[in-house]
């Protein structure tokens, strides 16, 4: 097998369950990914956002094993993905956005199938897929043919099947696109159970307020290019660096309004409205100085019955990250 590329680099060794150091990979002219720096911890739930044909599946391919970077290089479970791709390959579990049935199989027969393909023994398999079946709640459905159930259960089946052998570290694709709100509720308590259980597992979606919910950091990815990186917070950050807060007064808005003005400095007031009781306000102030202000409007004798900071949801952050992005032709990822 040829060199890993990663002699150009220094050997990937560190505590990250996935790094990758200037990744790409080229189709001719195309860039289907430029040089992607990423780190993903273990235990972490990372979210991997674009759209189709950013570059997300190309990434993911190259994680796995399954195609091989044009540069750079990458580690996952602490194995190089170029010199020993086998190995990647037997530490990681995948579940596609559709799993694709075998009919006339059963859900048993089915995940003790995939179990033989990691070469499990048929003692231990049967072990293993009760296993997965009850961590995943599909027990009840071992003896339903895959073909019959429904989109939901077949979600819970794929990550039993990614479960299977017991991996490191999953890579899920769109695993709640689909389900109706008590399966996702379902899903995000399953990946967070996994998670307890130590996997590392890298979710790709474009579902971002799932991704809100379930993950402890996401990246943003488009035309190929990681635009940011980071937690929830600090992506919505990225967006809208000023805090945004909404005041509910019992009476007299407009004087709480005129006191807000007032107590502040010009340079820490961005806007101020209201809509009846309610105010909003933009303001580049941090924890300590939001504490003053409450306290400075309840000693004028102003009546708060309400505070709250609102968060740029990640659907806004994606959508303005991406508004100087020129969106021409589209790889196939």
């Amino acid at each position: 097998m040829q060199k890993s590329l990663a002699t150009h680099y220094e050997k990937l060794e560190s505590l990250f369950m996935i790094e990758t150091r200037q990744l790409s990979k080229q189709y001719g002219s195309v860039t289907a990914l430029h040089p992607l720096d990423l780190e993903i911890a273990p235990q972490e739930i990372f979210g991997y956002v674009g759209p189709n044909g950013s570059g997300k599946t190309t990434t993911i391919r190259m994680l796995c094993g399954l195609l091989t970077p044009s540069s750079g290089a990458a580690t996952v479970a602490g194995v190089d993905i170029t010199t020993d791709a086998a190995k990647v390959r037997s530490s990681i579990g995948f579940m596609p956005d559709h799993l694709v049935p075998y009919d006339g199989m059963r859900v048993w027969e089915y995940l003790d199938f995939f179990g033989a393909a990691y070469r499990i023994g048929r003692r231990q398999r049967k072990k293993r897929t009760q296993e997965v079946l009850e961590l995943t709640g599909s027990s009840a459905l071992q003896d339903y043919f895959v073909e019959t159930l429904s989109h939901g259960m077949r979600q819970r089946l794929g990550v039993a099947r990614a479960l299977i052998h017991d991996p490191d570290v999953l890579f899920l694709d769109e695993p709640t696109n689909g389900l109706d709100p008590r399966a996702r509720v379902e899903m995000r308590l399953l990946l967070d159970r996994l998670k307890q259980q130590g996997k590392t597992i890298l979710i790709s979606s474009h579902i971002l307020h799932e991704l809100a919910l379930m993950c402890d950091r996401v990246g943003f990815i488009e035309q190929g290019k990681l635009l940011v990186c980071g937690t929830v917070d600090t992506v919505q950050r990225t967006v809208h660096p000023d805090r945004i807060f909404e005041i509910e007064v019992l009476h007299n808005a407009e004087s709480v309004e005129n006191a807000i003005a007032q107590i502040l400095e010009p340079s820490k007031l961005v806007s101020i409205s209201r809509l009846e009781n309610l105010i909003r306000v933009e303001m580049k102030i941090n924890r300590a100085e939001i504490s003053d202000l409450l306290s400075d409007l309840v000693k004028q004798g102003h009546s708060i019955i309400g505070f709250r900071e609102l968060q740029a949801d990640l659907e806004e952050a994606f959508m303005a990250l991406t508004a100087d992005v020129e969106f021409g032709t589209r790889s196939n990822e």
